[in-house]
């Protein structure tokens, strides 16, 4: 028999009543809150990763290295005019000797470093490709006048850190899974204590005539309602944290630390979490609901 049975209000009867009653909207805010830093933290890594390596990959510094000031200054000369003759240079950039002096002066104090030390000169290359064949050619070119020279790709350096990088976002990557997982097991036990509360309403509402979906509706109804509503907390206390770690990270003034940035997609994927959650809420209640009350029969 089915006597048309929607409901009404029977969901606030059948769980707690008001937005925060009961822990689950607080258990789903702590479950967004920490996933939208994860998801922020791997984005913000992508994004200093994607900028060092633009800024960074092509690049190649030749030193040559002489005793002589007036040798190695030659020398010097002689290298960057045959490097901007390759094929594969994009520019070639001889680095001042009071450029270097400027740089080394907070580490080593005042006073002229070039007498005083015999600083390597220092030639930046822009190369369209780094493959160990472009390079092997540069070094090649490079040390054919006779100079003492060392060539440092900076993608060799570079490769250990973006490693590092690549580690660091399949962490945020199973951290995002494990509090997908985590949010989905918290559902199951809320809609699991629920039924065993209300065993004998959900019997005189079958009674009634009302369905096991009908009923399901209910629980479904009400969790992604909590599960919405924690969401937003949890949203809205990240970006709060999200926006303040960012001020001090822009505080720093450092290029690399600066560059864990969100872009405007970034946000985008943000405000997506909460959505997820109270889908992936509602799905689990529903499944779990149905299941059990088919046992229940």
């Amino acid at each position: 028999m089915s006597l048309g049975w929607t409901g009404g209000g029977a969901d606030r009867r059948l769980l707690p009543e008001g937005w925060l009653a009961g822990p689950m909207p607080w258990v789903i805010a702590i479950m967004v809150f920490l996933t939208v830093l994860a998801v922020a933290g791997g984005l913000g890594m992508a994004n200093a990763a994607g900028a060092l390596r633009a800024d960074l990959a092509g690049r190649v510094t030749v030193q040559v290295i002489a005793a002589d000031p007036a040798a190695r200054a030659a020398s010097a000369d002689r290298v960057a005019a045959a490097l901007g003759r390759l094929s594969n240079v994009r520019a070639v950039h001889r680095v001042d000797d009071a450029e270097i002096a400027a740089l080394l002066r907070p580490w080593l104090g005042v006073g002229d470093l070039a007498a005083d030390l015999p600083v390597p000169a220092l030639i930046d290359v822009d190369l369209t490709r780094t493959d160990d064949r472009s390079l092997a050619e540069l070094a090649k070119v490079a040390g054919a006048g006779g100079a003492d020279v060392r060539v440092d790709a900076h993608a060799r350096w570079l490769a250990p850190l973006a490693r590092l990088v690549g580690s660091l976002q399949w962490l945020a990557a199973a951290v995002v899974v494990l509090m997908g997982v985590a949010t989905a097991a918290a559902v199951v036990l809320a809609a699991r204590a629920a039924l065993n509360t209300h065993r004998a309403t959900i019997d005189v509402l079958h009674l009634l005539g009302a369905t096991d979906i009908q009923i399901a509706r209910l629980f479904q109804r009400r969790i992604a309602l909590d599960a919405l509503f924690g969401g937003a907390i949890g949203l809205g206390v990240g970006a709060t944290v999200i926006l303040l770690v960012g001020g001090r990270i822009q505080a720093v003034g450092s290029d690399l630390v600066g560059a864990v940035t969100l872009s405007p997609a970034g946000w985008l994927m943000l405000l997506a979490v909460p959505a997820a959650a109270t889908l992936l809420a509602t799905l689990a209640a529903r499944l779990t609901v149905v299941r059990a009350l088919r046992r229940i029969l």
